[in-house]
């Protein structure tokens, strides 16, 4: 069976490095280089890194197309609509990290984490033309505990390649059930930390770290957080960023305010 992979984000590139240590991947379908970083220069996306590291072929068209015709593609965290032209050359099975139908969209592991749910988990669903809709092959659920975006990424790719090892070869599909969601993208606003809410800012750092952050004034300093901690009903910082500097422990900015 021949199988490709579209994926253009760290989720992706994760997926793609984990299922290529048991199926042989003909090519990986990702986004142009794009402009990254601070400094806003051109580099390849997460996935071509890992693709070019394990020697498989990369394919960056401006709109998505098949370099050849395979019998699977794995999409996971890549970016861009799939056109139905291309859905009837393959079956594409779809990594999602969430509960479909529950945080269809861009941002499902920090929309759940937000919104304060208690589960999340991996959904491997058939790509369809409407968003994050396709019949289910596969589905596990977890916890989420106190952890950060970054863990749950890193646990959804683990599961999601243990899953699709389970169904690559002859998935069988359901409907998905239950209520649907929507994961907006996240904006300026949801970066914004309210300290007055102490539960809902430490949400709010963990559902956008290590990869985007969450912002606030501290002491009079406008801070990226990166971790923090709730400890008898209090929000503790424990990992800043002050404006134009490099991220440190809380007690040290604390002790550079003195």
């Amino acid at each position: 069976m021949r199988v490709g992979v579209a994926a253009t984000a760290p989720l992706g590139a994760d997926v793609l490095e984990r299922l290529a240590a048991t199926h042989e991947i003909d090519f990986l379908l990702t986004r142009p280089d794009a402009p990254r970083g601070r400094g806003r220069r051109v580099g390849p996306p997460p996935a071509k890194e890992a693709a070019e590291r394990l020697g498989i072929r990369v394919h960056q068209p401006e709109k998505p197309e098949l370099p050849e015709d395979v019998d699977r593609v794995v999409v996971c965290a890549y970016g861009l609509y799939i056109p139905p032209r291309l859905l009837e050359r393959a079956l594409f099975l779809n990594v999602h990290p969430s509960l479909l139908p529950r945080w269809r969209g861009a941002a499902p592991v920090e929309r759940a984490i937000l919104a304060g749910d208690e589960e999340t988990g991996v959904t491997i669903h058939e790509t369809v033309a409407e968003l994050d809709a396709g019949p289910v092959s596969a589905q596990e659920r977890w916890r989420i505990g106190d952890a950060d975006a970054g863990e749950t990424f890193a646990h959804a790719a683990k599961v999601a390649v243990r899953l699709l090892d389970e169904v690559l070869d002859d998935p069988q599909f359901e409907p998905q059930h239950g209520e649907t969601t929507y994961a907006e993208k996240i904006t300026p606003a949801d970066r914004e930390l309210d300290l007055s809410d102490p539960v809902d800012a430490w949400r709010r750092v963990r559902a956008l770290a290590p990869h985007i952050g969450a912002r606030g004034a501290l002491h009079g300093r406008r801070v990226t957080v990166w971790r923090a901690r709730l400890e008898d009903g209090r929000f503790v910082p424990e990992v800043v960023q002050p404006e134009g500097r490099t991220r440190m422990a809380y007690d040290e900015f604390v002790r550079g305010l003195r």
